[in-house]
């Protein structure tokens, strides 16, 4: 079996350890590219010459065609990273080449990201780390337990399901809104199903866990806004295009709201976003999925799925053709 990493240096060493690169040798024959930067056709063509197993991520181009014409044996493509849709062609669905990504590994660390921004915000930690780096004590006020308070899930997938299995640790109901899952099944997962304007009435804290789709651009907008709580936290660690940037700097003016954004559309924000300058919002540079260390529990799952693949099981990230339109 020959296994053929398609992505730059930069990224496979980011992601995979030499353990990882001896284990494969063990299965196959590995062939590495030694290329840095974005690999496009020409260079994508060249790294999957004759492969039985392609390994991409991030940096990687579209396998087209002509890139696929290089590995008529090609059996399957492993994406050490989240989403298909940059990689993915009809060809390659047409010539029966199966296809997992890291989702799962990546939604882990989303959701306890998630999980720390709302620990950290009901406890208005933000705003006393600074009252007291400044000498002032006290004024605990606002601050609140994970107690009896509803937590809003926006998107139960990989991330927001895992997150809801966070939370069960904690004594706070917990509220989804998932227009794909049923009532029954939300329950299953210690939560209760609910309409998105519910849970936007209700919540405390909502976490936003929906892959950018036409469905889901804006959709926390003026009128969501409207409908939400004063002193609600509003999180998002998912894709920044669901928000409708300028209506949220509106609210977040009058002080109604608290926001910790991890993504923002486009990232960065401007020099002179308002996000920047606003004392009720928390920024932080896209981190929620995967980084450092992180990164390696992206190579563990291509690995667990490879195993999956031979030994003729169903690989736990496989995507199919016909779910690319509810994936993020």
């Amino acid at each position: 079996m020959k296994i053929a990493f398609l992505q730059g240096s930069d990224q496979r060493e980011r992601i995979f350890t030499n353990r990882h690169l001896e284990q494969l040798r063990q299965w196959g024959e590995v062939t590495l590219n030694e290329r840095k930067g974005i690999q496009k056709e020409e260079q994508l063509a060249n790294a999957i010459k004759d492969a039985d197993v392609a390994i991409t991520s991030w940096g990687v181009s579209a396998l087209n065609h002509r890139v696929l014409d290089e590995a008529p044996n090609l059996k399957v493509v492993l994406h050490a990273a989240g989403t298909v849709k940059t990689i993915v062609t009809p060809e390659l669905w047409a010539r029966g080449i199966r296809v997992a990504n890291a989702a799962a590994a990546l939604g882990k660390g989303v959701a306890e990201t998630a999980l720390g921004m709302t620990i950290a915000s009901l406890k208005d930690i933000w705003r006393l780390g600074r009252y007291t780096r400044k000498g002032q004590w006290g004024e605990v006020q606002n601050v609140k337990e994970m107690f009896d308070v509803k937590v809003g899930v926006v998107g139960a997938g990989m991330a927001g399901t895992h997150f809801i299995r966070l939370l069960q640790q904690f004594e706070v109901d917990i509220l989804v809104y998932d227009p794909v899952l049923s009532a029954e099944r939300v329950e299953a997962m210690g939560a209760v199903k609910v309409s998105f304007e519910e849970l936007l009435e209700q919540s405390d804290v909502i976490s936003i866990h929906v892959p950018s789709l036409p469905d889901t651009f804006r959709m926390f907008n003026e009128n969501s806004f409207q409908l939400m709580k004063d002193d609600c936290i509003l999180i998002n660690t998912a894709r920044g295009a669901v928000i409708d940037e300028p209506a949220l700097v509106k609210e977040l003016e009058r002080g109604r709201f608290f926001a910790c954004l991890d993504v923002t559309d486009p990232e960065p924000p401007t020099a002179d976003h308002p996000f920047r300058n606003l004392p009720n919002v928390v920024l932080t540079p896209h981190i929620a999925g995967a980084v450092n260390n992180g990164l390696q529990r992206v190579a563990r799952s291509v690995m667990h799925d490879l195993q999956f693949y031979m030994q003729g099981k169903v690989m736990k990230g496989e995507v199919k053709c016909e779910e690319l339109n509810l994936l993020a």
